[in-house]
């Protein structure tokens, strides 16, 4: 008979939280404030998303009694949902960059949607709107916490953060690259260049080391980010 693989801790933990990445909590998302619940940096009672009925099933895998929700990360209520007003958006993008599981969708000075089935109702998109064109509105009246949450939702917010920090990744990676391959066609044709008096010379020479220490920057930031 195979032998069961142990779930590590902060697995366990993670699953066990709502995964609105609505940061809340204190920490960037879901996976940062299981690491800190895990190591215990942070108390299991942070997540308003989660609530009463979140509390008790992180109490009862790490062997902790039930304490009540602390105020200061918010208060238990109904799972929201962002609405745009179409009349007011300027399609200035920022709720699309704010968004954890990008359920906006939309090009710069167009209009915005929310995919309703995909937004977590965390909040993020509001703060940065510059014409406060969005509201959060109740989807689940008199449901709160899990009550207003399935683990099913929960997967799929986890999935499609987890996808966005992967796209975003690839897209500085593809964007630094850019920047090399730039930089060292323009070292290339400085480099050609003949025939120069040496003042001419000096100042190829400054050219090519502020082009190198911009290669070598470009260089570093790609490795930095690989996963």
């Amino acid at each position: 008979m195979p032998s069961s693989v142990a779930i590590p801790l902060v697995d366990q933990i993670e699953n066990l939280l709502p995964q609105t990445q609505c940061t809340k909590c204190g920490y960037p998302a879901c996976r940062p404030y299981a690491e800190a619940i895990a190591d215990g940096s942070a108390s299991y009672n942070q997540c308003p998303p989660g609530g009463a009925e979140g509390i008790a099933r992180l109490a009862q895998l790490l062997g902790r009694p039930v304490i009540a929700l602390n105020p200061v990360n918010g208060v238990e209520r109904p799972r929201t949902r962002a609405v745009i007003d179409e009349d007011v958006c300027i399609g200035c993008t920022l709720c699309i960059q704010a968004c954890p599981v990008d359920a906006i969708v939309g090009a710069a000075k167009q209009l915005h949607t929310v995919l309703s089935d995909a937004c977590t109702g965390c909040d993020l998109c509001v703060a940065p709107c510059p014409v406060d064109c969005i509201a959060m509105i109740d989807v689940t009246p008199g449901r709160t916490g899990w009550q207003a949450w399935s683990q099913e939702q929960a997967d799929a917010a986890r999935r499609q953060h987890d996808f966005r920090s992967w796209r975003l990744r690839r897209e500085k990676q593809e964007n630094d690259a850019r920047l090399a391959a730039k930089a060292a066609a323009k070292l290339k044709e400085v480099s050609a260049e003949s025939a120069l008096t040496p003042e001419q010379k000096a100042e190829q020479e400054r050219k090519k080391a502020i082009i190198q220490a911009a290669i070598e920057r470009a260089r570093l930031k790609q490795a930095a980010n690989k996963p």
